[in-house]
């Protein structure tokens, strides 16, 4: 789908990649609606995009609540009159061994990053078909295609992600409704602790900075992809699992005793 003058709801737009996804959509002549959790998170996001083109308006919510995806809804419907593009992007992650992680965080992480994607898209869908256009782009990972160890969480609700994007794609085949799904694999954002990069230094796990992942991410919708990898070997690897999952136990059974051991550092 064009991106010049496009309306776009960007959810997660103040994290590491969202805030230059939103510069980028905005150098293209979109017209944004940007959501955070928080006015301060915001803030700095406005700082941040103090020389990009004005095409857009902030939108503090809680996105896990029906009343905070409404908001975000309305806000885009009152500023620019329909909807083309909604990104999920939102997400938030635990480093930790499944045994020892809280039952909150477990249902924060599955609330943010699965629940709350299929319900704005659900939130969406009738206008977008009423028009009989409109394209909903999930970011998830390649962790969505690989059961990471010490990211259990994490991993199952870019799973569900992944699923829910492959059926509602399929679901709504001549529709005029695309569905994208953009699995990177790991980026440099304040989403890691310390002790993810510590263990990632060790096991030789590659990171993408976010400027970079934003650029893939703006070209796989305006290309208007059904998927998107992002990141080499990991892209073959997350295909390899779908196929041999024994290799890649293999291969992770070599990485995992220095997973927990970092892992339960960060717990500490």
């Amino acid at each position: 789908m064009k991106l010049k003058d496009s309306n776009i709801l960007l959810m997660g737009a103040a994290g590491g990649i969202g805030r230059h996804l939103a510069a980028g959509l905005l150098k293209r002549g979109a017209n944004l609606g940007l959501n955070g959790f928080a006015e301060d998170e915001l803030n700095k996001l406005r700082e941040f995009l103090g020389d990009a083109p004005q095409n857009f308006f902030t939108v503090a919510a809680d996105i896990t609540r029906q009343e905070g995806r409404q908001k975000c809804l309305d806000g885009l419907l009152d500023h620019y009159g329909s909807i083309d593009i909604l990104i999920n992007l939102a997400g938030i992650n635990a480093f930790t061994t499944f045994e020892s992680q809280d039952p909150d965080s477990i249902e924060k992480i599955i609330n943010v990053n699965t629940l709350a994607p299929m319900l704005m898209s659900h939130a969406v869908l009738p206008h977008m078909l009423a028009q009989k256009k409109g394209q909903i782009v999930n970011v998830g990972s390649t962790f969505g295609s690989i059961g990471f160890p010490c990211f259990t969480a994490y991993s199952t609700s870019k799973f569900a992600l992944r699923g829910f994007s492959q059926s509602l794609r399929r679901e709504l085949a001549g529709s005029g409704v695309q569905v994208t799904y953009i699995a990177p694999r790991a980026v440099h954002t304040p989403l890691n602790s310390p002790a993810v990069y510590e263990m990632a230094k060790e096991i030789k796990m590659n990171f993408d900075e976010p400027e970079f992942v934003a650029d893939e991410i703006i070209k796989a919708i305006d290309a208007g992809k059904k998927e998107k990898y992002i990141g080499f070997p990991e892209s073959l690897f997350a295909r390899i699992n779908g196929i041999l999952p024994g290799m890649v136990d293999n291969s992770l059974d070599k990485q995992i005793s220095a997973m927990r051991r970092y892992a339960q550092k960060d717990a500490s």
